[in-house]
């Protein structure tokens, strides 16, 4: 089984700088493979606790190098919830990539264990009679601190619905279940590998990242 890893990570940093600098990132120093994948981008400042800049991914197989090129883009600079990661935010920045597993049909709502599974919900909505469907990582539920039920109504409300949750409508949900690999590296952690492996640190059209800043601008 294909794991997350530290090099892919990298490989969504390398991607977000080199596209500040209107630039190709370097070739990637993982295996190529076909998974559903996810990129998170988190920013802390002050050691506050990190919160949510990006994330967006794709939950059909796709081969991963493009994938993470992709959604290492797409998540940090049009996920529509929040405004377009900029240069100055890279040294506060966290990547997290998540390759997704273990795809299973769940015989109800409450089927599933928080902080292992991922959801993927699809229902009718009874008031307009169409498709909604959400999906939340594995690792939602756990971090909201979020009951079966609660994980459950907040994807429902994610997926557009706004009329009354009752019961039978729960009862109805087609639930889809998955795991998830994952890591997770901060700016500082990026720059330290890119200093120790490529001799420098990160740069963008040639200058070094000062606070987020090239120097003079």
């Amino acid at each position: 089984m294909v794991v997350a890893t530290e090099e892919m990570a990298v490989y969504c940093f390398d991607t977000l700088v080199a596209h500040y600098g209107g630039d190709q990132p370097p070739p990637p120093a993982f295996e190529e493979g076909v998974h559903p994948l996810f990129v998170t981008w988190k920013k802390a400042t002050n050691g506050s606790e990190p919160r949510l800049r990006g994330c967006i991914g794709t939950l059909e197989a796709r081969q991963i190098v493009t994938g993470f090129k992709e959604y290492a883009l797409t998540s940090a600079l049009r996920d529509r919830r929040f405004p377009p990661i900029q240069s100055k935010e890279l040294p506060y920045l966290e990547c997290t990539v998540s390759i997704l597993t273990e795809y299973e049909t769940a015989l109800n709502h409450l089927d599933w264990e928080v902080g292992k599974h991922g959801l993927i919900i699809e229902f009718t909505d009874p008031d307009y009679n169409m498709r909604r469907s959400a999906t939340y990582l594995p690792e939602v539920a756990a971090h909201e601190g979020w009951t079966h039920l609660e994980t459950i109504d907040s994807l429902m409300r994610k997926a557009g619905y706004n009329g009354t949750i009752t019961e039978p409508l729960r009862k109805k949900i087609r639930v889809t279940r998955y795991q998830s690999t994952l890591y997770t590296m901060h700016y500082g952690e990026y720059a330290a590998y890119v200093k120790k492996n490529r001799g420098a640190a990160p740069e963008i059209n040639g200058a070094p990242i000062v606070n987020g800043f090239k120097p003079g601008h």
